[in-house]
Protein backbone atom coordinates (compact mmCIF):
# COMPACT_ATOMS: atom_id res chain seq x y z
CA UNK A 1 0.00 0.00 0.00
CA UNK A 2 1.60 3.70 -1.18
CA UNK A 3 1.65 6.47 1.47
CA UNK A 4 -0.76 8.41 0.67
CA UNK A 5 -0.75 12.76 1.83
CA UNK A 6 -2.94 13.32 4.50
CA UNK A 7 -6.19 15.29 3.49
CA UNK A 8 -8.28 16.94 6.04
CA UNK A 9 -12.06 16.89 5.65
CA UNK A 10 -13.39 20.47 5.88
CA UNK A 11 -16.39 19.51 7.34
CA UNK A 12 -14.66 17.29 10.13
CA UNK A 13 -12.18 18.92 12.84
CA UNK A 14 -9.00 17.78 12.78
CA UNK A 15 -9.39 17.22 16.21
CA UNK A 16 -12.36 14.43 15.51
CA UNK A 17 -10.23 12.94 12.57
CA UNK A 18 -7.19 12.39 14.92
CA UNK A 19 -9.81 10.33 17.47
CA UNK A 20 -11.48 8.47 14.60
CA UNK A 21 -8.66 7.46 13.75
CA UNK A 22 -7.30 6.22 16.72
CA UNK A 23 -10.20 3.88 17.21
CA UNK A 24 -10.29 2.79 13.97
CA UNK A 25 -8.76 0.01 15.67
CA UNK A 26 -10.09 -2.24 18.16
CA UNK A 27 -7.12 -3.15 19.76
CA UNK A 28 -7.12 0.37 20.34
CA UNK A 29 -10.30 0.20 22.56
CA UNK A 30 -8.98 -1.99 24.34
CA UNK A 31 -6.09 -0.43 25.21
CA UNK A 32 -7.55 2.82 25.93
CA UNK A 33 -10.19 1.31 27.95
CA UNK A 34 -7.80 -0.50 30.56
CA UNK A 35 -5.59 2.49 30.41
CA UNK A 36 -8.75 4.94 31.61
CA UNK A 37 -9.45 1.50 34.15
CA UNK A 38 -6.03 1.86 35.77
CA UNK A 39 -6.52 5.78 36.25
CA UNK A 40 -9.80 5.38 37.86
CA UNK A 41 -8.22 2.57 40.02
CA UNK A 42 -5.32 4.54 40.94
CA UNK A 43 -7.81 7.86 41.65
CA UNK A 44 -10.05 6.25 43.94
CA UNK A 45 -7.73 3.59 45.57
CA UNK A 46 -8.13 4.92 49.00
CA UNK A 47 -12.41 4.05 48.46
CA UNK A 48 -12.28 1.19 46.94
CA UNK A 49 -9.28 -0.88 48.89
CA UNK A 50 -10.18 -3.19 51.64
CA UNK A 51 -7.47 -1.98 53.97
CA UNK A 52 -5.20 0.89 54.14
CA UNK A 53 -2.00 -1.01 53.79
CA UNK A 54 -0.12 2.09 54.69
CA UNK A 55 -1.55 2.13 57.77
CA UNK A 56 0.28 -0.01 60.36
CA UNK A 57 -2.78 -0.02 62.81
CA UNK A 58 -4.50 -1.68 60.59
CA UNK A 59 -2.05 -4.20 59.64
CA UNK A 60 -2.16 -7.67 61.64
CA UNK A 61 1.22 -9.97 61.81
CA UNK A 62 -0.49 -12.98 62.38
CA UNK A 63 -1.60 -12.78 58.84
CA UNK A 64 1.39 -12.47 57.47
CA UNK A 65 1.88 -14.35 54.13
CA UNK A 66 -1.55 -16.44 53.73
CA UNK A 67 -2.23 -17.45 50.55
CA UNK A 68 -4.70 -16.20 48.15
CA UNK A 69 -8.27 -16.69 49.56
CA UNK A 70 -7.40 -16.61 53.34
CA UNK A 71 -9.32 -15.47 55.53
CA UNK A 72 -8.25 -13.28 58.53
CA UNK A 73 -8.92 -13.70 63.00
CA UNK A 74 -11.48 -11.23 62.08
CA UNK A 75 -12.95 -13.31 59.09
CA UNK A 76 -11.88 -10.84 56.52
CA UNK A 77 -10.81 -12.35 53.39
CA UNK A 78 -7.97 -12.05 51.35
CA UNK A 79 -8.59 -12.31 48.00
CA UNK A 80 -4.96 -12.13 47.03
CA UNK A 81 -2.81 -13.40 49.63
CA UNK A 82 -1.08 -10.90 51.63
CA UNK A 83 2.71 -10.43 52.42
CA UNK A 84 5.18 -10.81 55.25
CA UNK A 85 3.50 -7.58 57.26
CA UNK A 86 0.10 -8.96 56.90
CA UNK A 87 -0.76 -6.50 54.23
CA UNK A 88 -3.59 -7.19 51.96
CA UNK A 89 -1.91 -7.54 48.27
CA UNK A 90 -5.01 -6.72 46.94
CA UNK A 91 -5.24 -3.20 48.85
CA UNK A 92 -1.32 -2.91 48.47
CA UNK A 93 -1.69 -3.16 44.63
CA UNK A 94 -4.38 -0.16 44.17
CA UNK A 95 -1.87 1.62 46.32
CA UNK A 96 0.80 0.70 44.67
CA UNK A 97 -0.39 1.74 41.58
CA UNK A 98 -1.36 4.48 42.86
CA UNK A 99 2.12 5.82 43.85
CA UNK A 100 3.92 4.49 40.60
CA UNK A 101 1.39 6.57 37.95
CA UNK A 102 1.61 9.36 40.09
CA UNK A 103 5.33 9.47 40.39
CA UNK A 104 5.21 8.54 36.49
CA UNK A 105 2.88 11.52 35.50
CA UNK A 106 3.86 13.97 37.05
CA UNK A 107 8.02 13.18 36.53
CA UNK A 108 6.53 13.10 32.45
CA UNK A 109 4.64 15.93 32.89
CA UNK A 110 7.57 18.31 34.26
CA UNK A 111 10.42 17.14 32.14
CA UNK A 112 7.94 17.29 29.30
CA UNK A 113 8.16 20.89 30.20
CA UNK A 114 11.73 21.29 30.98
CA UNK A 115 12.52 19.78 28.11
CA UNK A 116 10.40 21.24 25.13
CA UNK A 117 11.63 24.32 26.49
CA UNK A 118 14.94 24.01 26.24
CA UNK A 119 14.56 21.87 23.29
CA UNK A 120 12.63 24.81 20.93
CA UNK A 121 14.60 27.71 22.60
CA UNK A 122 18.07 26.08 21.31
CA UNK A 123 16.91 25.21 17.67
CA UNK A 124 14.96 29.01 17.44
CA UNK A 125 18.16 30.18 18.71
CA UNK A 126 20.89 28.11 16.88
CA UNK A 127 24.54 28.66 16.55
CA UNK A 128 26.49 27.74 19.77
CA UNK A 129 23.52 27.73 22.05
CA UNK A 130 22.29 24.92 19.96
CA UNK A 131 25.43 23.27 20.23
CA UNK A 132 26.25 23.54 23.75
CA UNK A 133 22.48 22.54 24.58
CA UNK A 134 22.66 19.28 21.98
CA UNK A 135 25.80 18.37 23.65
CA UNK A 136 24.88 18.40 27.48
CA UNK A 137 21.89 16.23 25.96
CA UNK A 138 24.39 13.63 24.52
CA UNK A 139 26.12 13.67 27.13
CA UNK A 140 23.46 12.53 29.66
CA UNK A 141 21.72 10.56 27.16
CA UNK A 142 25.00 8.39 26.69
CA UNK A 143 24.77 7.32 30.14
CA UNK A 144 22.17 4.95 31.30
CA UNK A 145 19.44 5.99 32.40
CA UNK A 146 18.97 3.95 35.63
CA UNK A 147 22.62 5.15 36.55
CA UNK A 148 22.14 8.56 36.81
CA UNK A 149 18.90 7.89 38.90
CA UNK A 150 20.72 6.12 41.28
CA UNK A 151 23.84 8.66 41.76
CA UNK A 152 20.76 11.22 42.16
CA UNK A 153 19.09 9.41 44.84
CA UNK A 154 21.98 8.34 46.51
CA UNK A 155 22.40 12.40 47.12
CA UNK A 156 18.77 13.26 47.45
CA UNK A 157 17.81 10.47 49.86
CA UNK A 158 14.63 8.36 49.91
CA UNK A 159 11.68 9.69 49.17
CA UNK A 160 8.21 10.09 46.26
CA UNK A 161 9.42 13.92 45.42
CA UNK A 162 13.39 12.52 45.46
CA UNK A 163 12.41 9.73 42.97
CA UNK A 164 10.28 12.25 40.92
CA UNK A 165 13.10 14.83 41.14
CA UNK A 166 15.71 12.47 39.72
CA UNK A 167 13.08 11.31 36.67
CA UNK A 168 12.34 14.68 36.09
CA UNK A 169 16.80 15.66 35.86
CA UNK A 170 16.64 11.90 33.89
CA UNK A 171 14.01 12.19 31.32
CA UNK A 172 13.96 16.09 30.21
CA UNK A 173 17.34 15.39 27.41
CA UNK A 174 14.57 13.32 25.30
CA UNK A 175 12.24 15.81 25.09
CA UNK A 176 14.51 18.39 24.41
CA UNK A 177 16.01 16.10 21.38
CA UNK A 178 12.70 15.54 19.90
CA UNK A 179 11.48 19.09 20.19
CA UNK A 180 14.82 20.74 18.64
CA UNK A 181 14.81 18.02 15.76
CA UNK A 182 10.87 19.16 15.11
CA UNK A 183 11.45 22.60 15.47
CA UNK A 184 14.42 22.96 12.79
CA UNK A 185 12.61 21.95 9.92
CA UNK A 186 9.60 24.44 11.99
CA UNK A 187 11.76 27.58 12.18
CA UNK A 188 12.06 28.11 8.42
CA UNK A 189 8.18 27.27 7.33
CA UNK A 190 6.53 30.77 6.27
CA UNK A 191 4.73 30.92 9.17
CA UNK A 192 7.40 31.51 11.46
CA UNK A 193 8.93 34.05 8.97
CA UNK A 194 5.70 36.07 9.03
CA UNK A 195 5.88 35.94 12.62
CA UNK A 196 9.27 37.48 12.86
CA UNK A 197 8.35 39.46 9.88
CA UNK A 198 5.80 41.39 12.76
CA UNK A 199 8.15 41.57 15.36
CA UNK A 200 6.85 39.67 17.78
CA UNK A 201 8.37 38.78 21.07
CA UNK A 202 10.55 35.73 21.04
CA UNK A 203 8.43 34.32 23.92
CA UNK A 204 5.39 34.60 21.76
CA UNK A 205 7.24 33.20 18.70
CA UNK A 206 8.36 30.16 20.27
CA UNK A 207 5.35 28.88 22.82
CA UNK A 208 2.50 30.29 20.56
CA UNK A 209 3.75 29.25 16.79
CA UNK A 210 6.77 26.95 16.96
CA UNK A 211 6.20 25.13 19.60
CA UNK A 212 2.16 23.82 19.02
CA UNK A 213 3.31 23.12 15.68
CA UNK A 214 5.96 20.29 17.37
CA UNK A 215 3.52 18.66 19.67
CA UNK A 216 2.77 15.57 17.79
CA UNK A 217 5.85 14.04 18.02
CA UNK A 218 5.97 15.52 21.69
CA UNK A 219 2.68 13.84 22.91
CA UNK A 220 4.10 10.49 21.47
CA UNK A 221 7.81 10.42 23.32
CA UNK A 222 5.77 11.80 26.71
CA UNK A 223 3.37 8.97 26.74
CA UNK A 224 6.11 6.12 26.14
CA UNK A 225 8.00 8.05 28.72
CA UNK A 226 5.20 7.39 31.16
CA UNK A 227 5.62 4.14 30.44
CA UNK A 228 9.76 4.31 31.00
CA UNK A 229 9.43 6.94 34.04
CA UNK A 230 6.98 3.65 36.01
CA UNK A 231 9.37 1.20 34.81
CA UNK A 232 12.80 3.19 36.40
CA UNK A 233 10.59 4.14 39.42
CA UNK A 234 9.91 0.50 40.13
CA UNK A 235 13.52 -0.60 39.63
CA UNK A 236 14.82 1.93 41.93
CA UNK A 237 11.95 0.90 44.51
CA UNK A 238 12.94 -2.67 43.93
CA UNK A 239 16.52 -1.71 44.54
CA UNK A 240 15.86 -0.28 47.84
CA UNK A 241 16.48 3.67 47.49
CA UNK A 242 13.40 4.96 46.33
CA UNK A 243 10.05 5.24 47.76
CA UNK A 244 10.00 4.72 51.64
CA UNK A 245 9.31 1.26 52.61
CA UNK A 246 6.08 2.11 54.36
CA UNK A 247 4.51 3.31 51.06
CA UNK A 248 5.53 0.71 49.01
CA UNK A 249 5.05 1.40 44.87
CA UNK A 250 4.45 -1.67 43.06
CA UNK A 251 8.63 -2.28 42.69
CA UNK A 252 8.73 -2.57 46.79
CA UNK A 253 5.90 -4.95 46.47
CA UNK A 254 7.50 -6.65 44.58
CA UNK A 255 10.88 -6.84 46.41
CA UNK A 256 9.09 -8.10 49.47
CA UNK A 257 8.10 -11.17 47.77
CA UNK A 258 11.34 -11.81 45.79
CA UNK A 259 12.81 -13.67 48.65
CA UNK A 260 9.39 -15.83 49.23
CA UNK A 261 9.75 -16.82 45.77
CA UNK A 262 11.43 -20.25 46.11
CA UNK A 263 9.06 -21.20 49.22
CA UNK A 264 5.76 -21.35 47.02
CA UNK A 265 4.54 -17.68 48.20
CA UNK A 266 4.23 -16.65 44.88
CA UNK A 267 1.80 -14.44 45.19
CA UNK A 268 3.64 -11.33 46.92
CA UNK A 269 5.49 -10.75 43.94
CA UNK A 270 3.29 -11.99 41.15
CA UNK A 271 0.89 -10.16 41.60
CA UNK A 272 2.17 -6.87 41.88
CA UNK A 273 4.29 -7.76 38.80
CA UNK A 274 1.46 -8.46 36.46
CA UNK A 275 0.25 -5.06 37.68
CA UNK A 276 3.30 -3.33 37.07
CA UNK A 277 3.38 -5.15 33.63
CA UNK A 278 -0.33 -4.50 32.51
CA UNK A 279 0.38 -1.02 33.84
CA UNK A 280 3.25 -1.12 31.22
CA UNK A 281 1.87 -2.75 28.29
CA UNK A 282 -1.31 -0.61 27.77
CA UNK A 283 0.65 2.88 28.30
CA UNK A 284 3.31 1.38 25.51
CA UNK A 285 0.07 0.39 23.45
CA UNK A 286 -1.76 3.54 23.78
CA UNK A 287 1.86 5.42 22.80
CA UNK A 288 2.61 3.07 20.08
CA UNK A 289 -1.15 3.89 18.60
CA UNK A 290 -0.51 7.47 18.69
CA UNK A 291 2.19 7.41 16.84
CA UNK A 292 0.26 5.62 14.17
CA UNK A 293 -2.45 8.50 14.25
CA UNK A 294 -0.06 11.59 14.60
CA UNK A 295 2.19 10.42 11.71
CA UNK A 296 0.26 9.16 9.27
CA UNK A 297 3.40 7.66 6.83
CA UNK A 298 3.53 5.27 9.39
CA UNK A 299 0.28 3.88 9.09
CA UNK A 300 -0.48 0.67 7.35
Amino acid sequence: MTDAPFILDRGESLWRQRVSQFFAKPSAYISFGLLVLLLLIAVFAPWIAPQNPYDLAQLDIMDGRLPPGSKSMDGKTFWLGTDEQGRDMLSAILYGLRISLFVGVVSTFFACIIGASIGVFAAYKGGKVESFVMRLVDLQLSFPAILIALVLLAAFGRGIDKVIIALIIVQWAYYARTVRGNALVERNRDYMEAARSLALPRSRILFSHLLPNCLPPLIVVATVQVAHAIALEATLSFLGVGVPVTEPSLGMLIKNGYDYLMSGKYWISTWPGLALVLAIVVINLVGDRLRDVLNPRLAK
